[in-house]
């Protein structure tokens, strides 16, 4: 028997020894699909071992996969028929020689930053039981946090693979929207919507983001320093505690390893965040409207809420948005202009418990979200890290990003800043 169907084998064992949780993390789990698939990359690996060779990878149920359904974590999508082909990320990450590891659960749509659903139940996160495992991409999120798998997939349209990366302790990347092919990934809104990887070291991360961009990524010298922008006005306003004095120890720390912080002032980002509302829940208004009666009785009824906002506004609230964004990307591009990247805590707040969200969700929701959609907003590309800090069990996040189409430099950072705070 092959080394790649042991591994495979041990991982199933460690899921099925996850009791209850199990249901709460993937909408499928079929070991002999898994097995197969262990099969085939070892037959791969014999001629052909490619970059990604024996990774256990899951796959959030966005993604289609050959002969499985894509429900999107919603009972609405739960019965429609099998996908015919896979995914075009899928395909490249199979190529590449890594083996799916079950489809993994999601908010309803991919429509929250927290991770509830009614559906599958709510999983904790891998440092609390009890406290919200951050959405939309939960249940990749703990895959990997759990040791089953090596890297998830998922999607992020306002945060949903950073805010699950920041909460457990993972690295998780947001590539330029542009930067990885779309096809066969079930849309939430599509001028947002990115696929990407969350991982538990960034090498991984990075490998897998090679592999699905067909990009690669340079090795920048230990020695290098970066200008790095440091947010005034958004980003950094109404931290807690906790989060307010990491992010000062963070700063300290890159300065003292010699790169410069350079303030940068995003206040116009901050005045313009209800364009993430308006433009999001149009977009799904588009895609699920034709269902809103169905959704009345088998859906998540917060999430039909959201898209209903989209009831409120006239056509030209939604054109003058769309051309509001537009500015707002250009403007970021200009404030970006004399520095390599950007950092700011992934979350104003340490996460919340999972009864707190089901009594305020509004509330938690957006706090959740707001640094990152921020990001979502300009079109940006962004890393959430963990910062490891003597006496904290549970690791601060340091967000990097840049413009569109900087993933590499956000990258290149992120080599250089890692073994500050691993």
């Amino acid at each position: 028997m092959g080394v790649m169907i042991d591994k495979a084998k041990a991982a199933i064992e460690k899921v099925n020894e996850l009791g209850d949780l199990k249901g709460k993390i993937f909408t499928e789990f079929d070991p002999d699909r898994i097995l197969a698939a262990a099969h085939a990359a070892e037959e791969l690996a014999a001629s052909n071992p490619g970059p990604l060779a024996g990774m256990l990878i899951s796959v959030k149920d966005l993604y289609d996969e050959a002969g499985q359904v894509t429900s999107a974590g919603s009972l609405l999508l739960k019965n429609r028929a099998p996908a015919k082909q896979d995914s075009e990320v899928v395909r490249r990450v199979k190529e590449a020689g890594a083996i799916p590891f079950g489809r993994t659960t999601l908010s309803e749509f991919a429509y929250s930053g927290v991770g509830l659903n009614p559906h599958y139940g709510t999983p904790g996160n891998i440092f609390d039981p009890e406290g919200i495992p951050g959405g939309s991409t939960s249940g990749g999120g703990l895959t990997v946090a759990h040791g089953l798998v090596e890297c998830a997939l998922g999607t992020d349209t306002g945060g949903s693979i950073r805010i699950p990366s920041a909460i457990n302790g993972l690295y998780g990347f947001k590539p330029s929207r542009l930067s990885v092919p779309g096809d066969g990934i079930h849309p939430l809104a599509k001028s947002f919507d990115t696929p990407g990887p969350l991982a538990a070291d960034l090498d991984t991360a990075i490998r897998v983001f090679e592999v699905i961009s067909g990009q690669t990524v340079p090795v920048p010298a230990p020695e290098a320093k970066l200008r790095i922008g440091v947010p005034s006005n958004a980003f950094v306003d109404d931290l807690d505690d906790r989060v307010k004095a990491d992010f000062a120890m963070m700063c300290a720390k890159l300065r003292d390893a010699g790169h410069e912080l350079v303030e940068l002032d995003f206040g116009f980002i901050a005045e313009n965040a209800v364009l993430n509302k308006i433009l999001v829940a149009s977009e799904a208004h588009a895609i699920y409207s034709p269902h809103f009666e169905e959704l009345e009785t088998c859906g998540d009824p917060i999430v039909l809420s959201r898209m209903r906002f989209a009831d409120t506004l006239s056509k030209d609230d939604v054109i003058d948005a769309y051309a509001k964004r537009t500015d707002l990307i250009a403007r970021f591009g200009s404030a970006m202009a004399d520095v390599d990247v950007m950092i700011a805590p992934t979350l104003p707040r340490m996460a919340p418990k999972i009864a707190e969200v089901e009594a305020d969700f509004i509330d938690h929701n957006v706090t959740m979200l707001r640094n990152t959609g921020y990001l979502n907003l300009v079109d940006a590309c962004a890393l959430s890290m963990p910062v490891h800090i003597d006496g904290q069990v549970v690791p601060a996040a340091l967000m990097i990003a840049a413009p569109h189409g900087h993933d590499k430099k956000v990258l290149m950072a992120a080599h250089l800043i890692n073994p500050l705070f691993g």
